[in-house]
């Protein structure tokens, strides 16, 4: 894989780390949460070569580009890529998103409709799985544990308990982040971006990896019922990044579907 040419500039007063390469329709990469540009630069590539001019990012908090100055929601990242888009000039662009990225995408497939031409969207978070009722109980108990702390003035025993609960339950994603990131994480992850999925008004194209045990391809399925304009396309045998264990299948597909 060739390294990514990557340089900087600076959109609503952050850093960000960017590459931009190749002739052609202009099409917009979105990355996963805790990845950055280099892991979709090998699909980029590949569309470079079919005719593109590919526009990657590493969103805030993400890879070089610096942190939000305070806890963003998808909404807030949603605005930063449409600024992006704006400073450079794209009226409308094709959009791949992964993971992450695809919630962006349904996001800004359903309010800015007119930016994006076609997307796919490959592994999409987004769809709030519902917590198992031990899950739910678990929860349930910790949250009134902690209300009883903090009304009788047990703040430090209470933070305590914060922070065992959050070692204990807390995901991978949740415990590789701190600080801003980490308030940014529980944004993210708690909304349900279906109703949005439901008034997306872009043809769209789902990859999914049939063995993707972080969203899971009942999710795909799902969003594929939910989009209006959606095909599905199963990667058998690939999991949560199927796009770059089937990178030129996904290409040629991608394209096929830019240009039909």
């Amino acid at each position: 894989m060739n390294t990514a040419p990557l340089d900087f500039t600076t959109i609503d007063g952050l850093r960000c780390a960017q590459a931009v390469a190749g002739e052609g329709a202009p099409l917009l990469l979105l990355h996963g949460w805790g990845a950055e540009i280099k892991l979709v630069w090998p699909l980029a590539e590949r569309l470079v070569a079919l005719g593109y001019r590919v526009y990657a990012l590493d969103l805030p908090g993400f890879g070089q580009s610096a942190p939000p100055p305070a806890a963003w929601s998808v909404h807030d990242y949603a605005a930063f890529v449409v600024k992006y888009l704006d400073h450079h000039g794209l009226e409308q662009v094709n959009l791949f998103g992964h993971s992450f990225g695809g919630r962006l995408g349904l996001l800004l497939g359903a309010e800015q409709a007119g930016r994006i031409r076609k997307m796919a969207l490959a592994d999409s978070a987004g769809v709030r799985p519902k917590p198992a009722p031990s899950a739910q109980l678990r929860l349930k108990t910790y949250k009134a544990a902690l209300n009883l702390l903090n009304g009788i003035g047990l703040k430090a025993q209470a933070e305590q308990v914060r922070a065992w609960y959050s070692g204990r339950y807390g995901s991978a994603d949740y415990q590789a982040v701190s600080g801003v990131m980490r308030e940014t994480f529980v944004k993210v992850v708690n909304e349900d971006l279906l109703p949005y999925a439901a008034r997306v008004r872009v043809p769209t194209l789902l990859f999914w990896g049939d063995q993707d045990a972080d969203t899971p391809l009942w999710q795909g399925k799902l969003l594929e019922q939910t989009i209006p304009d959606a095909g599905l396309v199963v990667w058998e045998g690939a999991g949560h990044y199927s796009y770059l264990e089937r990178l030129a299948e996904t290409a040629r597909v991608m394209h096929h579907f830019f240009n039909g």
